[in-house]
């Protein structure tokens, strides 16, 4: 794995001012080279031991403020939070979580028809979780972070993190709706989310 960062950059938002910098991804899989910008976004002020939160790609719930999901609504408090209690947010481009947006619409459309969203990401011969981690430890090791305060639910990222730095979780509770209630109980029943 190759690794290129930016440069730091200013970013005012509705929930307040970070510092932000992307972090390039360059793998080669099956003789094919490809890249992925990830986004750290941060206070100006990093403690002892930030708040954290590895967040995935979800376009149409980070952008498109779907309903079908939780995933604007958790960037959201994140970002609240970490404004709030100083820390990081790592913006890994992930989408549905690894199988890419084309794959994630096509999932979309087994769930139109009753399966749910494991057993959509398994029909298209996925995993229910294809995401990479490798280049988070990057991460922390950039910023020197030696204890987090990981803001997650998702049991497999804490024992993942917990391999590459010491670490304390925070819940994330988010409301949920008429919309994402099965998808919300499936991820706790089927993949232990801690909800």
């Amino acid at each position: 794995m190759q690794i290129e960062t930016s440069n730091e950059a200013n970013l005012p938002t509705q929930f307040g001012d970070f510092k932000i910098r992307s972090f390039r991804e360059i793998k080669t899989t099956h003789h094919t080279t490809y890249t992925l910008d990830h986004l750290v976004i941060k206070t100006p002020e990093i403690p002892d031991i930030p708040l954290v939160r590895v967040h995935s790609e979800c376009l149409t719930g980070d952008a498109l403020l779907s309903l079908k999901c939780d995933c604007g609504n958790e960037l959201h408090t994140a970002l609240q939070r970490i404004q709030k209690e100083k820390g990081i947010l790592i913006y890994l481009r992930q989408e549905g979580r690894g199988i890419g947006l084309f794959n994630k619409v096509n999932a979309y459309a087994l769930q139109d028809t009753g399966l749910d969203t494991v057993e959509a990401n398994l029909a298209l011969g996925f995993k229910d979780d294809e995401r990479d981690y490798s280049i988070v430890k990057f991460i922390f090791d950039f910023y020197k972070l030696n204890k987090i305060r990981l803001l997650t639910n998702n049991p497999s990222k804490i024992e993942i993190f917990k391999q590459m730095i010491a670490l304390e979780r925070e819940p994330i509770i988010t409301e949920c709706n008429a919309h994402n209630a099965y998808y919300l109980e499936v991820k706790k029943t089927k993949m232990g989310h801690l909800l």
